[in-house]
């Protein structure tokens, strides 16, 4: 039976949800999108990752219940809103809304938000979320193209959202105090009829006490930090055995492609990290709506399918607010994805079977191009980011979802070194006998499946 059902608002903060939780050893099943049937092969955890974080309020809310639907048929017990650890949304966005709708169909009287993922550098403290060392309204947050954060009290920003009410706070010298005080200060507030608490937290030890102190609330929501604690509080309440168990990657082709649309502070610096390490190509929105995508393909198609290659769009503040200028934001968002999606398509028709993808938005239309709809969770590469593994008619493929502004600079490189280095059949081994994870293994030479739009092309 399902223990935790999980909703998460993007592709990548469900794989930094499922991720973390898989650490703790509980099976984790990750459904991209919407599932079309009952379930089925159901884990302790399911984790649902919807496309919502930037839709319209009204269709955030209908999807995100339809989710809640699917995860109380799979039996879950407790349910988890995941969002952004920057809390990416405007005064009009739908963290708040979504998190009433979720709390009125359990039947729950109260929540807490809590983004803070201390591994990552996000903490909360007197409702202040930081990042690093700065608040949020002064990280690079503040020019997100999609989500510009200009306010770094959690509380200010999720009044609007909840129409005027009330939202409390449980501060960090209450939360210092222990679980018990926590719960005290929770009650004190929902006699005041406050629904909506956001908790400071600095550390992780202060995620540990706010689990502990609300693991009898039907509705959690935050960042996928707060997540962590839970399997072990299963484990004493007797929900879950001792036993951890592992995930078994699958033999994959040793070609991987890096797609990255992104543009956050911290992709910025991973892609000219890369950048000298792999052939390279990038996008730029105003090409592709003048003169369309066959540039990059034809690039594209003339790499070493063996080989690691870099398609990005990542640029910056300046450069994406020209794009949007001129073509509107949704539109030079839409075109950069359309793009990387065609060209993980061409990636799989190529044999290529790894793939490494940078950003929330381009995640999503990854995966869906791929027609991926499940995932197991495999190890983390980064605080957050594991890979993640499916199959389709092709075979087995690996998918490692990056929130932008997640992982070192040098995350790419470490990425695609996490997975072994499979030779081709006919190159000598090269891979030392001491190594029985790979040790002998080989697989045959890819075979590209035909693509006749790109043979009609003059």
């Amino acid at each position: 039976m399902t223990i935790l059902g999980c909703i998460a608002d993007d592709f990548t903060g469900a794989t930094d949800l499922a991720g973390l939780l898989a650490r703790s050893g509980v099976s984790v099943s990750l459904r991209l999108g919407l599932p079309e049937s009952a379930p089925d092969g159901i884990a302790d955890v399911e984790v649902v990752a919807l496309k919502s974080r930037m839709s319209p309020v009204d269709d955030a809310v209908t999807e995100t219940r339809a989710a809640l639907d699917w995860l109380q048929a799979s039996g879950a017990r407790q349910f988890y809103w995941k969002y952004c650890s920057t809390f990416d949304s405007t005064a009009t966005g739908n963290i708040g809304p979504v998190a009433e709708a979720l709390l009125a169909d359990l039947g729950g009287a109260q929540t807490i938000y809590c983004p803070a993922f201390p591994e990552n550098g996000r903490r909360v403290f007197m409702g202040n979320l930081f990042v690093g060392r700065q608040p949020l309204a002064e990280s690079p947050m503040k020019d997100h193209p999609l989500t510009p954060m200009q306010d770094s009290d959690l509380t200010r920003l999720l009044a609007p959202q909840l129409g005027g009410a009330p939202v409390g706070l449980i501060d960090w010298p209450t939360v210092a105090k222990g679980a018990d005080a926590v719960r005290e200060a929770l009650a004190d507030l929902s006699a005041q009829g406050v629904r909506h608490v956001v908790t400071d937290a600095v550390s992780d030890a202060d995620l540990e006490v706010i689990a502990r102190a609300t693991s009898d609330l039907p509705l959690l929501t935050g960042g996928s930090a707060l997540a962590r604690p839970l399997p072990a509080i299963w484990r004493e309440a007797g929900l879950l055995d001792g036993a951890a168990t592992g995930f078994q990657p699958p033999v994959l082709p040793k070609g991987a492609v890096v797609l990255s649309g992104s543009c956050s502070a911290m992709t910025r610096a991973q892609v000219a990290h890369y950048k000298p390490l792999a052939p390279n190509y990038r996008l730029d929105p105003l090409a592709l709506a003048k003169d369309g995508f066959a540039a990059a393909r034809d690039w594209f198609a003339a790499q070493d399918p063996d080989a690691a290659v870099l398609i990005y769009a990542s640029a910056e503040p300046d450069e994406v607010r020209r794009a949007q200028a001129e073509l509107g934001v949704a539109r030079a968002g839409d075109i950069v994805e359309e793009a990387l999606a065609q060209i993980a398509r061409d990636a799989r028709a190529s044999g290529r079977a790894r793939f490494v993808v940078a950003g929330g938005e381009t995640s999503g239309a990854v995966a869906r191009a791929l027609g991926v709809t499940r995932l197991m969770i495999g190890k983390e590469i980064a605080p957050g980011v594991p890979w993640t593994y499916a199959e389709d008619s092709q075979g087995a493929l690996a998918l490692a979802l990056k929130s932008g502004n997640f992982g070192a600079e040098s995350f790419f490189a470490d990425a695609l070194a996490a997975l072994p280095p499979l030779r081709r059949c006919a190159e000598p081994a090269t891979t030392p006998a001491s190594d029985p994870s790979v040790a002998g293994v080989c697989i045959p030479p890819p075979r590209a499946a035909p693509n006749p739009d790109r043979a009609a092309r003059p």
